[in-house]
């Protein structure tokens, strides 16, 4: 079995103690590759670090999240480009909008996603993106913006069916991580009224960690947890759910 966590903030200070062992303990519980999206200038460093300790299984996005889209936004979208034009990347991530902390920067969030998407389209990669409180805004602006043949994840799906049923419409894929194992939370009847050839797996670590350890620090060897709960729900074996969901993986990243 190889599992594939296609979002995980490895570089978090919340693992500055522990990371290695995190990452081994990970390894020996068959997560094979981690993908990490970039949040702004200050995770850049994080992230190269771990590609050069870890170049078989950690692979760096590069993106302006949309919670740091502030005053100095464009400097920071500058970083972004800087980057871009320096080496490859697997995507550009994580970038969209986020209306639950601060609406203030709206304009400048949708601003920069399209922004992004222009640069991902320019050199054909995918693009992983934030949608919390959202969904429907960045559903919108994607099929505005079909020029830009946009493509890849909806990163921590949290939504409805309808919602999924159109993303899917869409060509992108979702990412389902802890919030699928949550009593109540409702993300267990959308996955179980969607095909699992449109999802993938994630942890969102250190976030959003998977019951029993809700509340507490999501670490990357949870991710089995996510597969478990995906394969009861779809009613076929962990292996099958690894399986399907890792190459999915392959077939968005660029690697």
């Amino acid at each position: 079995m190889n599992l594939v966590d296609t979002h995980i903030h490895l570089y978090a200070d919340e693992f500055s103690a522990d990371r290695n062992e995190l990452i081994q303990q990970a390894l020996n519980n068959n997560v094979t590759a981690f993908y990490m999206p970039n949040i702004d200038s200050t995770s850049i460093a994080g992230m190269y670090d771990l590609e050069e300790k870890y170049p078989a299984n950690c692979f760096a996005m590069m993106g302006l999240h949309p919670c740091y889209v502030k005053e100095n936004y464009r400097e920071e979208l500058s970083a972004v480009e800087a980057e871009l034009s320096k080496r490859k990347f697997c995507a550009i991530g994580e970038i969209g909008i986020d209306l639950f902390w601060d609406k203030s920067f709206k304009k400048q969030q949708e601003e920069v996603f399209i922004k992004q998407m222009e640069w991902a389209n320019d050199l054909n990669l995918p693009i992983v993106i934030h949608s919390r409180n959202a969904t429907d805004e960045i559903i919108s602006i994607i099929k505005q913006n079909q020029h830009l043949k946009p493509k890849g994840i909806f990163h921590c799906f949290s939504g409805d069916i309808k919602q999924a049923k159109e993303i899917i419409e869409l060509e992108f894929y979702l990412g389902i991580g802890g919030v699928v194992t949550f009593k109540n939370g409702g993300l267990d009847k959308v996955v179980s009224g969607i095909g699992i050839e449109k999802i993938v797996l994630e942890t969102d670590a250190p976030y959003l960690a998977p019951a029993p350890h809700r509340g507490k620090r999501n670490v990357p060897s949870y991710l089995s947890l996510v597969t478990n709960k995906i394969a009861e729900l779809k009613n076929i074996t962990a292996d099958k759910v690894a399986s399907i969901t890792t190459e999915n993986a392959k077939n968005i990243f660029v690697v």
